[in-house]
């Protein structure tokens, strides 16, 4: 993963955490960094959340235990630059490990940008583990998918493909 040509590379993060804001079905969603004297906030899909959480936890999961409790330092250090404040929705997510500092690496690209990154930052291990957490939380909050058809199922009911639309579906 390329991260030499990120805009703004913010390296250790102070503070990481993903929220959703809305209404379930109306929800946005976003990650709020903090590393130095830079914050960001990055909008992205539900889908783009809930794969980073759960390609954490899925790369916890295959580390060893002795391996998991590794504290390393992230191989940058915070944002040493000046006051900056990051806003916009990403196109694509990547994701990585590194093995020496037991650090991940998140790399976020701008919709509007298609020629280089826009932020990468890298989270410790606990911080890993928590976004993982905070980010399945925040996506399993919304609606609950149908049995039949995995579709969300609205508060008022939901009409389910696989029942041929003739048998509502209720909460």
């Amino acid at each position: 993963m390329d991260i030499g040509n990120a805009k703004y590379r913010l390296g250790a993060i102070s503070r990481c955490s993903a929220e959703a804001i809305g209404v379930p079905g109306q929800r946005t969603f976003r990650l709020l960094l903090e590393s130095g004297a830079a914050s960001a906030t990055i909008w992205m899909e539900k889908e783009h959340l809930l794969q980073l959480g759960t390609y954490i936890q899925e790369i916890v999961e295959s580390l060893s235990g002795d391996t998991q409790a590794v504290a390393g330092a992230p191989p940058e250090p915070e944002w040493s630059g000046r006051l900056v404040s990051i806003d916009f929705k990403i196109e694509k997510l990547a994701l990585g490990h590194d093995i020496a500092s037991n650090c991940f690496l998140v790399v976020a690209h701008d919709i509007e940008e298609q020629d280089s990154a826009t932020v990468s930052f890298w989270l410790t291990m606990g911080q890993g583990q928590e976004l993982s957490k905070e980010a399945l939380k925040v996506c399993a909050a919304g609606r609950p998918p149908c049995f039949l058809c995995g579709q969300p199922i609205n508060p008022d009911g939901h009409v389910c493909p696989r029942a041929n639309g003739h048998s509502p579906l209720q909460l």
